[in-house]
């Protein structure tokens, strides 16, 4: 039960980024990548935050006057609700005949129904849209019950710092990339809203050990989720393959070809640094020296 839980947190933690003070308590994990004379830095961010996360910590700040550019998986700013919503809608809503409750279980509908009405929604509203992107709405609304909303993102206190410096702003990929990652994970929609009504309970636990783990730059815990989300099971295996796997090698094959010729500021989800398949061990396979500079 705790693993579909971390997973639905993973999911949305590093997936789903656009739904929706030096801070002396929060030191997160910040790398220094270096080859060939050039300095680059690395920061693990979480897409989502409380007002504890106001304001990025001051070596964060440094690292970006530092660097040249500023490199982020998508630049959130750049997209205005409306266009969001425009190149969205493809990838997030269901084509006539199929619709929401011929897609879900009669259990599930009727659990959904009931879960909206006490937030005075009419499933209707949700009648086209895929059962995916119906859960991460559920989610959503579950982490801002919590306090937690994406003006407080890293990635967007990032993007706002570094527009503010005129930073050059790149992107690691496009909101269709992200968007059809979803969509590829959509054949196991009903079973991930099985386990978002029955692992409710749990994700208020689980998000802010998650965030506490963040905040404290403790790798070895984010680790820790990680297998517990990817597991060795048939979906544990297609879901890090789909979300992180292909989408963490896609990166480095660009990263490697832009960080011998400038210095870049790379923010990219948490959990796509650790294990093996991360970003620091393949770029250290790539000749790049890593180095945790975080202060404690």
């Amino acid at each position: 039960m705790a693993t579909y839980t971390a997973r639905l947190i993973v999911i949305f933690i590093i997936g789903f980024l656009f739904l929706f003070s030096h801070n002396g308590h929060t030191t997160p994990a910040l790398y220094k990548i270096e080859k060939s004379g050039i300095t680059s830095y690395l920061l693990g961010t979480v897409h989502v935050g409380d007002e504890s996360m106001k304001g990025l910590n001051q070596m964060v700040t440094t690292a970006i006057d530092a660097s040249s550019a500023v490199i982020v998986e998508v630049n959130i700013n750049n997209l205005s609700p409306l266009e969001i919503q425009r190149r969205s809608a493809p990838f997030m809503l269901l084509t006539p005949p199929n619709n929401l409750k011929n897609q879900l279980s009669k259990k599930n509908y009727a659990q959904l129904k009931t879960y909206l009405a006490e937030k005075e929604i009419d499933i209707a509203v949700f009648n086209q849209y895929a059962p995916w992107a119906v859960m991460v709405t559920v989610l959503q609304m579950e982490y801002q019950k919590l306090g937690f909303k994406d003006d407080f993102g890293i990635d967007k206190q990032v993007l706002n710092y570094a527009n503010m410096k005129q930073k050059p702003i790149l992107e690691l990929e496009t909101l269709e990339q992200q968007l059809a990652m979803f969509k590829r994970l959509s054949a196991q929609g009903d079973n991930m809203l099985t386990e978002t009504f029955k692992q409710m309970g749990d994700i208020e636990h689980y998000f802010l050990d998650l965030i506490r783990a963040w905040k404290q730059g403790d790798m070895a815990t984010l680790s820790k989720y990680y297998n517990l989300s990817f597991d060795d099971s048939t979906y544990g295996r297609f879901s890090e393959q789909v979300m992180l796997i292909e989408r963490n090698n896609n990166w480095v094959n660009m990263l490697t070809k832009q960080l011998t010729k400038q210095s870049l500021f790379i923010a990219v989800g948490a959990l796509h640094l650790p294990e093996k398949h991360g970003l620091i061990a393949q770029l250290q396979q790539h000749g790049f020296t890593i180095t945790n500079i975080s202060v404690k």
